[in-house]
């Protein structure tokens, strides 16, 4: 069951930073300190990968609990 575990919580990970690293490389720095007269909301396939990221951001904390307790 470890094992399982384990092998899951790097598959998260890995999928989690994709994520993390898709939704910054589109950015410029503009948008990240504020300035600009860019809009702030996410349409289609920004906002799936937004909500994919919390959604694996949630597993990734509940696969590492599980192992906390399991071990």
């Amino acid at each position: 069951m470890q094992e399982i575990l384990t092998v899951s919580q790097i598959v998260v990970s890995v999928v989690l930073t994709l994520f993390v690293v898709i939704q910054v490389k589109g950015n410029s720095f503009g948008r990240v300190w504020g300035s600009g007269a860019q809009s702030f909301t996410r349409r289609g396939l920004e906002s799936l990968v937004f909500r994919l990221t919390f959604v694996f951001s949630f597993l990734f904390l509940a696969i590492s609990l599980a192992a906390f307790l399991l071990a």
